[in-house]
């Protein structure tokens, strides 16, 4: 590749005015990327779903999408009149429904979800109506689906500002831990603030003027992605040019060398990733679909600042941006820490991976007592109104009467349909829904709370017991949730396989090998295994969540596996080209677990920091895929990049490249010493 437009002493500012002049009027679109998100309960829903032809029917033939929220008023010691007043005052025109106790009224606002915005803001000022100038003893609250819509629009919405904020702060904080330098770490700072402004700004126009849905969720992952992997690249590039600067006396000549060394593979962990992510699209759950190509878009624009914007800066600054450690023509790099490991674990290689592989199989042990599937009472880590509310409901009326299912169907079966319904273990009343065309639409209100897996059992025993009546169908927030879970375990079983296809191909076009990748993708998912297990004992004895959430699972995979394969990447793609100068496949090995150790161990305490700051989001299966993507990451560049990968190719010997082994000469039977072999490099270079 032609570096001299990036490299040249004059060039190197017109791509500079050109690279701003195309990314800036993007990065200035960042700011209303908060106007192109859809969180309603549609994106967070399967497609193709039987509760969702039931909701799409609905609002079909109504002209709108209900809605609802419930309004409960509560008075342990007995609502008074005064009571009843107020609920009069905040609702007009609406029915109290008393409860049999006398101690609580219910009532159902439909609300318009038909422009998202306006809805939110309905049930926003409603919530403050009902809460203003409450007497004492009285308690409200607003829940119902509405309610459930506004909770989790605002767990991505209020938290959006605090991750970036937490993710900016420990990206610097890890930079100048890395560089120590007062200055250096601004460099890819600011270029991977760019980097992520750009991402967003694109995603954002892209999502107004195409059918690309960006949600909350993808909005606060993109952040920690693109800051995540941006710096990893920057770590990686830097890295090599003081390598450089180390030989040569020219600046522009030792960028231009070390572009094109690392440029290989940069452009192939992002590729990996890239693809990798892209998988998501195949999932029947939009929500996970539509963060396939948001996710790819920051990952490219990462890549891209890295590559262009970067080495420009560090050009334009010079030599003394690396003060007080300033490389110098002759300076002699020193093996380190990783020489160390890597000659201990060159001793015994067998036994090295043997006792790595067993140790991670012995952590995926916990998957075998672990709880999948979250409930929705529970998948907060701090209840929010529309959960207590729930919980006040349930306490005075029937439990699901806060969201009743819906059942669906034609004229013909409404006699047959109302005395099945009737007669199923978990329904506790029916009544008439809305007025359809040729259709029957039936209220079913259940015995237990909408979000609770017994609710869900009698979704289960409704649709069965209804299975034999044609043109039946079964909706609402239960069946609903029925059906996500469904979509969950289907995504898992097809988007699983699918990404480590695609991933193998990517490595092994990279590598021209089929044994490497093989064994690239095995230590992955290996690793991904172990921490799902460690993660469980975590989450159900430390932190008290009951489940692991299939979100967590799902997207903790595809990027643990895509973001780990990145430092595999990083470290095969160096080893080999060591092995090729030196032709000595030990060698190679040793030397470039050493060039690449302490570069591949800043970009994974960076990466996993950034991932770390998803746990301020306040939903569990955020928390928990920030939590098993810092871990795994950390496991992969502490263990599998440092010890297991390198215990693997040294008892693999040359047999690790074929096909293509012919390129490569047989293992030396001595090997000189790590650091003698170090500063030899700079001679053949």
């Amino acid at each position: 590749m032609d570096m001299r437009l990036l490299t040249g002493r004059r060039t190197k500012y017109l791509v500079l005015l050109l690279w701003l002049a195309i990314t800036l009027p993007l990065a200035s679109q960042a700011r209303n990327i908060s106007d192109a998100m859809e969180n309603n309960f549609s994106q967070f829903t399967p497609a193709n779903a039987e509760s969702s032809e039931v909701r799409d029917l609905l609002a079909a033939e109504s002209g709108s999408q209900d809605l609802p929220a419930v309004v409960i008023y509560a008075r342990e010691a007995g609502l008074t009149e005064a009571d009843r007043a107020i609920a009069r005052e905040d609702i007009p025109g609406r029915q109290l429904i008393p409860s049999d106790d006398g101690s609580a009224l219910m009532v159902v606002v439909p609300i318009d979800a038909t422009d998202e915005d306006a809805a939110y803001q309905t049930v926003k000022d409603l919530r403050e109506r009902v809460h203003r100038d409450l007497p004492p003893g009285l308690d409200a609250s607003v829940t119902g689906p509405a309610g459930h819509y506004v909770d989790s629009a605002d767990a991505f919405v209020e938290a959006d500002l605090t991750l970036l904020l937490v993710t900016l702060g420990v990206v610097a904080v890890f930079l100048l831990l890395i560089y120590r330098s007062p200055v250096l770490w601004l460099l890819p700072l600011l270029a991977v603030v760019l980097a992520a402004g750009t991402s967003q700004g694109v995603v954002y126009l892209l999502a107004m003027n195409t059918d690309l849905v960006v949600t909350g969720m993808g909005s606060g992952i993109l952040t920690a992605l693109v800051f995540g992997a941006g710096t990893d690249y920057a770590l990686l590039l830097i890295a090599r040019y003081r390598e450089e600067l180390r030989r040569q006396a020219d600046r522009h000549a030792a960028m231009s060398t070390a572009l094109r060394a690392s440029l290989p593979a940069m452009a192939a962990s992002a590729a990996t990733v890239m693809f990798g992510v892209m998988c998501l699209v195949a999932a029947d759950m939009r929500s996970s679909a539509s963060l396939g190509p948001v996710a790819a878009i920051g990952i490219l624009c990462a890549f891209l600042a890295m590559a262009v914007l970067l080495p420009i800066l560090l050009l334009i600054f010079g030599r003394w941006i690396f003060w007080p450690r300033i490389p110098r023509p002759g300076d002699v790099g020193k093996a380190g820490v990783w020489g160390k490991v890597g000659d201990r674990v060159a001793r015994r290689p067998r036994m090295v991976w043997i006792i790595t592989v067993l140790a991670f199989a012995a952590l995926g042990m916990g998957l075998t007592t672990a709880q999948v599937g979250i409930p929705g009472s529970e998948a907060y880590t701090s209840p929010p109104e529309s959960i207590t509310g729930q919980r006040l409901l349930s306490a005075h009326f029937p439990s699901g009467a806060s969201a009743p299912a819906d059942v669906i169907t034609t004229v013909a079966n409404r006699d047959g349909v109302a005395a099945i319904i009737s007669a199923t273990d978990g329904v506790s009343g029916i009544r008439p829904g809305n007025s359809l065309t040729d259709r029957v639409h039936l209220r079913v209100t259940l015995s237990d709370p909408p979000e609770s897996a017994e609710a869900e059992q009698t979704i289960e025993r409704l649709r069965a017991a209804l299975g034999a009546r044609p043109g039946t169908l079964v909706g609402g927030l239960t069946a609903t949730q029925v059906d996500t879970t469904s979509a969950h375990v289907h995504d898992l079983w097809l988007v699983i396989p699918l990404v480590l296809l695609v991933i193998f191909i990517v490595l092994a076009l990279l590598l021209r090998s089929l044994v490497a990748p093989l064994m690239l993708i095995g230590t992955v998912v290996l690793s991904f295994c172990a921490v799902l297990g460690l993660g469980w004992l975590i989450f159900d004895g430390l932190l008290g969540f009951g489940a692991l959430g299939y979100d967590a699972i799902l997207l903790g995979f595809v990027f643990l596996v895509a973001l780990g394969v990145d430092y595999n990447i990083f470290l095969v793609s160096r080893i080999r080209e060591e092995t090729k100068a030196t032709g000595e496949h030990r060698t190679g090995v040793l030397r470039g677990l050493a060039l690449t150790g302490s570069v591949i161990t800043g970009a994974g305490l960076v990466l996993a920091a950034t991932f770390s700051a998803l746990t301020v989001l306040p939903l569990v299966w955020a928390v928990q895929f920030g939590v098993i993507v810092a871990m795994g990451v950390l496991l992969d560049t502490f263990v599998v990049r440092s010890v297991m990968v390198p215990a693997l190719l040294l008892d693999l010997g040359p047999r690790t490249w074929w096909p293509g082994v012919r390129a490569m000469r047989k293992t030396a039977p001595e090997t000189p010493s790590l650091q003698k072999s170090l500063s030899g490099s700079h001679d053949r270079r």
